[in-house]
């Protein structure tokens, strides 16, 4: 048994790979950014390709700048960008189309045929999702009817589908596993959450060959091996970014819940053994596969978080860093009513308007470039509310407290508002990487390198613990005011 665990954490904008050693403590860590393709308006494209390169160049590179001999890695988990449409050649490994990304819009013609056939219900009952641009189905769909004979290839198994998991899988066992866990399955909207199979009715309607889809499996087993240097390593562990997460951050309890602030913002609560629909916009997903059981999950989903940060640097060039952000919105006190809704590719969770679109409201002639860098902080906490309503709506459980991870978890002023808007306290881990170290766990339970999750329960570590310390009576008021803001930005693209 080695003494470490290799971390693999393939994101919308980044590949990470994070090693880690029996403690939890993080001994190397590398970074590399990829490209973002927008090839129309509302779409959003992926190079597999690149994707793989990155993944596998920072693996390399953490590695070599640990010291380690390959030998030590005990064992790789995988966490991935869910919903994201991979589509590839057997046999010469290589993609036959760009990755269609979780963002990417432009199958929302094709939801609405669904919902015309009047197949919402049945959707919703089998996937626990409603039908939306945002899942894997529609996207497969797109890349069978506009690559020329995909499909007849498909059904005679030339062509596999995979989300983001399965193809890095699939590229380090060099095409000996074709897997994904059941995280990953029940987000692509062609998945029985309760039967733990593919779903015939939706496969037959949207034309998608069985042959191309991977196996399922757990969360936490070894799927196959990968070679470095000579030596095999298990790849044992594999969840979506989001139940990475909340694994990572030890929500293996019923009635726990976090919130990731990524480039989008994921809640999720673990709702145990049995599914909770939601009667409030949100989904019904699994939240972890392992031991022979399934736990479920509520999820709320915000499409654009941290990404609004990243508009105001890169296309409004309002700040040079990310981290810029933080400074400029406590230069005024509040945002001189001015919010931000950056509905730029719909709303999700609760909403699920895919017409909805950006919108800056309330401008005068005194607002400055600081009032918008503070509402566009201030809408990531908005929306987060609203999935927490709406999750304790459904469950009937008031959230005293919520653990928070993700790179926008690092601002404190962003966090300290989230606080203060939600009523309740905020927890941040020691550890930020905390979908990289969901992962770890479920790759090192898989081999023994943690003996159960008491053991890893036990060496978690609390950061910081923000208090809420807003009146009742302003909180309420901003509240109203970001409810109207989202009201101007419904139902606006044709």
């Amino acid at each position: 048994m080695g003494n470490y665990i290799l971390s693999l954490d393939q994101g919308t904008t980044s590949s990470r790979a994070i090693l880690f050693d029996r403690e939890q403590n993080i001994i190397g860590i590398r970074q590399k950014e990829f490209t973002q393709f927008y090839p129309k308006d509302g779409w959003v494209e992926h190079d597999p390709m690149e994707i793989y390169s990155s993944q596998y160049a920072v693996m390399m590179e953490v590695i070599a700048q640990s010291a380690i001999d390959v030998k030590e890695i005990a064992a790789i988990g995988v966490t991935n960008q869910r919903e994201t449409t991979v589509l590839w050649d057997r046999a010469t490994g290589r993609p036959i189309y760009n990755a269609i990304v979780w963002q990417c819009r432009r199958t929302a013609e094709i939801v609405d045929d669904l919902k015309a056939k009047g197949l919402t219900e049945h959707i919703r009952n089998k996937t626990g999702l409603i039908p939306d641009a945002y899942f894997s189905a529609t996207k497969i769909k797109w890349i069978l009817d506009h690559v020329p004979g995909a499909r007849e290839r498909a059904r005679r198994g030339e062509i596999l589908f995979g989300t983001v998991d399965s193809w890095l899988i699939w590229k380090l066992t060099e095409g000996a596993a074709h897997v994904t866990d059941y995280t990953n399955a029940s987000r692509t909207m062609l998945y029985d959450i309760h039967s733990l199979d593919w779903d015939d009715t939706l496969l037959e309607v949207l034309d998608i060959p069985r042959a191309m889809l991977p196996k399922v499996c757990s969360s936490s087993e070894i799927y196959g091996y990968t070679t470095l240097q000579g030596t095999r390593i298990p790849i044992a562990g594999n969840a979506g970014d989001q139940q990475a997460a909340l694994f990572g951050q030890c929500c293996f309890q019923k009635g726990e819940a976090k919130n990731t602030y990524g480039t989008g913002c994921f809640l999720l609560m673990n709702t145990g053994e049995t599914p909770c629909e939601s009667k409030n916009g949100l989904l019904t997903t699994i939240a972890v596969g392992r031991e022979g059981k399934v736990q479920y999950a509520l999820e709320g989903s915000v499409f654009v978080g941290g990404a609004v940060i990243q508009w105001l640097r890169d296309e409004m060039r309002f700040i040079n860093e990310s981290c810029d952000a933080e400074y400029y919105a406590q230069k005024v006190k509040d945002t001189g009513g001015v919010y931000l809704v950056p509905a730029f590719t719909g709303l999700g969770a609760p909403y699920w308007d895919m017409y909805a679109r950006g919108c800056i409201v309330g401008l005068t002639r005194g607002t400055k470039r600081e009032h918008i860098i503070r509402a566009a902080q201030e809408s990531i906490a908005y929306q987060s509310l609203d999935l927490v309503r709406a999750m304790e709506k459904d469950t009937g459980v008031v959230l005293s407290e919520l653990n928070v991870d993700g790179g926008a978890s690092r601002d404190r002023f962003l966090m300290q508002f989230q606080s203060d808007i939600l009523g309740s306290r905020v927890r941040r881990p020691m550890i930020r990487e905390i979908t990289g170290l969901g992962a770890a766990y479920l790759a090192g339970l898989a081999v023994g390198f943690w003996k159960d999750t008491n053991e890893i329960k036990a060496l978690w570590k609390c950061d910081w613990t923000f208090e809420p310390d807003m009146e009742q009576d302003k909180r309420e008021d901003l509240i109203k005011g970001w409810h109207r803001a989202v009201g101007r930005s419904k139902d606006w693209a044709e």
